[in-house]
C-alpha cells in the first residue's frame, strides 16, 4: 500500500511538472473590408418602404471581441437605367450608411453599389429579386429532440414560373436558406424550431422571408455553415475565404468580404406563447 501511494505522488508530480502554459503568437492579418449591403423592399406594405442600409465593417484578428466600424468611407447608389446617383451618409459614426434620400430599388433595374474607403474603389451590381408573400405563421406542438423547443409552422404558395430561392429570418439572428426544387409552384409548409436559448417565452417576433438569387443562396448556406448564427449577424465574422459578389477594382489582392443583394421581402409578427405553464 506504501508503495501505490509514493508512486501516485510520483505521478501527480510528474502531470504537475508536465503542465505548461503556452502562448499562441497568432500572426496579424491585415483587415478586410466587411460590406453588409442586404437591401430589402418591403413589397406587401401598403405603402411599399424599404431597409436600404449599408453596413461597413473591418475583419478583426481571432481573439477580438469587437468587430471594427468603418465610418470613414464615400457610399453611393447608381441607377445603371438613367445614370441617377442616391448618395450615402454616415450620420451616426457607427458604420450604418443610410440614403440621404429616400428610394424604393425598382423592378428590372440594375444598381451599382460603390465604395471609395482608404483610397480604394470597391463595386458590385445588383437587381430587385421577387419574392411571394407569407400565407400564414402559426404556434405548432410538436418538438424535436429537448422536448423544449417551440415550434413555428410556415405556410406559402410559390411562384411557378422560375426558379425561386427564399432566406427566411426568424430573429435572433437565425436563418435559412431554401430552394423549391421540391415544390416549385406548389403551397408550402414547413415547420421551423426555436431552442429554448433562442427565445425567452412569451415572446412575439416578427419573422422575414425575402427573394433572394441562387448565387446568394449559395452564399448564404455556406456563410451560415461557416460563421454560425451568432449575436452580431452572420456578416459580423465572414470566413476570410468566402467571396462575396463585390469587387476592389483599384487593388484585386485586396478583395472586401461580404454582399450586394436587393430583395423583395414580406414580413408576419406572431405572438408565441410558453405552453409549459
Amino acid at each position: 500500500m506504501k508503495k501505490i501511494y509514493v508512486l501516485l505522488i510520483l505521478f501527480l508530480i510528474f502531470l504537475y511538472s508536465c503542465e505548461k502554459v503556452v502562448d499562441v503568437d497568432l500572426p496579424s492579418i491585415p483587415p478586410k473590408l466587411i460590406v453588409d449591403a442586404s437591401f430589402e423592399v418591403f413589397f406587401n406594405e401598403n405603402p411599399v418602404t424599404a431597409n436600404t442600409t449599408v453596413k461597413l465593417r473591418l475583419s478583426a484578428d481571432f481573439f477580438e471581441e469587437t468587430v471594427p466600424t468603418v465610418t470613414n468611407a464615400t457610399v453611393l447608389l447608381t441607377n445603371l437605367s438613367d445614370n441617377s446617383i442616391i448618395n450615402f451618409t454616415d450620420d451616426n459614426a457607427d458604420g450604418d450608411y443610410e440614403p440621404t434620400i429616400s428610394f424604393i430599388p425598382a423592378d428590372d433595374v440594375l444598381y451599382e453599389l460603390t465604395i471609395v474607403y482608404e483610397n480604394e474603389t470597391y463595386k458590385a451590381i445588383a437587381s430587385k429579386i421577387k419574392s411571394t408573400p407569407i400565407t400564414s405563421i402559426t404556434q405548432g406542438d410538436k418538438t424535436l429532440f429537448s422536448g423544449t423547443e417551440t415550434e413555428v409552422d410556415v405556410n406559402f404558395t410559390d411562384d411557378g414560373t422560375v426558379d425561386n430561392y427564399y432566406l427566411f429570418d426568424f430573429t435572433n439572428n437565425l436563418f435559412l436558406p431554401i430552394e423549391d426544387r421540391f415544390f416549385n409552384g406548389s403551397d408550402y409548409n414547413f415547420s421551423y424550431f426555436y431552442n429554448e436559448d433562442d427565445l425567452e417565452l412569451p415572446a412575439t417576433v416578427t419573422i422575414k422571408m425575402s427573394g433572394i438569387s441562387r448565387e446568394y443562396f449559395t452564399y448564404f448556406r455556406v456563410l451560415v455553415s461557416q460563421s454560425g448564427q451568432n449575436a452580431g449577424g452572420p456578416f459580423e465574422t465572414v470566413p476570410s475565404s468566402l467571396l462575396g459578389n463585390i469587387v476592389n477594382t483599384s487593388n484585386q489582392d485586396n478583395f472586401p468580404l461580404g454582399y450586394f443583394h436587393i430583395s423583395e421581402t414580406d414580413t408576419f409578427t406572431i405572438s408565441l406563447e410558453d405552453k409549459e405553464e
